[in-house]
């Protein structure tokens, strides 16, 4: 097997798996654990993964979060359900701001089913898909594109941002610790907190499975979203001291019939 060819099947592995023990790479591929390092070192280099002791992972860290390109391909049915109860705060005619992520990409992609609308986003693959789609105003927000969020960012996103308003800002985290939640970009914690701050009424979308995580920067105290959407109830203690603070939290239901 090729050098590409396994790093492709490395990263395969990891997307199914969120992990990769490094002895067991080396097995399975018939080289050395030698070759499995700079492997991983490269694909490291490139923001795709993290490693850890004894192999490598996909899942965030504080100060790492996996490609879009890897997120974009995990937990798609979680990912529709919180769609899905997000568009239940959009009406037709609304101005709606989308920020980074893959969750909000495909939150972005459905909004042509609340046109017609005006939607604000530096996100790059709700720029694509919204690009072409009849009764959408589209305001993409410009700045300096990060491959690894595929989004733009910096001072110019933020100075569009601040002469802008809407209705409703979608805003994603990758962690949430306590009553607060984080990012591991500071780039992106100002483009997101600057939607916050033009916006109406912000929502927090976040996987279940990132509670009880923290990240290096601070996005914003959980108190600061008019609401909160998850997949699926998050860890027992995380629940109980989001209903402690008398924070509401939506878990998206399950569908009545198959989602597409």
């Amino acid at each position: 097997m090729k050098r590409e060819e396994r790093r492709q099947a490395i990263m395969d592995q990891l997307v199914a798996a969120r992990a990769v023990d490094l002895d067991d790479l080396a097995l399975r591929f018939a080289v050395s654990r030698m070759t499995i390092h700079r492997d991983l070192d490269d694909l490291e280099q490139a923001g795709l993964l993290r490693k850890v002791r004894g192999g490598a992972t996909i899942e965030a860290g504080t100060q790492f979060e996996s490609d879009f390109r890897i997120r974009e391909l995990q937990d798609g049915e979680a990912k529709a359900r919180m769609a899905r109860a997000a568009l239940d705060l959009v009406e037709p005619g609304m101005t709606v701001m989308v920020n980074d992520g893959s969750m909000a990409a495909l939150l972005g992609a459905r909004l042509t089913d609340r046109a017609p609308l005006t939607v604000i986003t530096n996100n790059a693959a709700v720029i694509d898909r919204l690009k072409d789609a009849p009764r959408v105003t589209l305001i993409a927000l410009g700045g300096i594109y990060s491959a690894k969020f595929n989004g733009f960012f910096g001072m110019v996103t933020e100075d569009a941002l601040a002469g802008l308003r809407a209705d409703l800002a979608f805003i994603s985290t990758p962690a949430v610790a306590g009553l607060q939640a984080f990012h591991m970009d500071d780039d992106a914690v100002r483009a997101k907190r600057a939607m916050m701050q033009a916006a109406e009424k912000s929502v927090l979308l976040v996987n279940h499975a990132r509670f009880g995580r923290s990240a290096l920067h601070m996005l914003a105290d959980l108190t600061e979203f008019d609401a909160i959407i998850t997949d699926a109830p998050p860890a027992p203690e995380d629940r109980a001291a989001i209903d402690r603070a008398g924070i509401a939290l939506t878990i998206a239901p399950e569908p009545k019939e198959p989602l597409t």
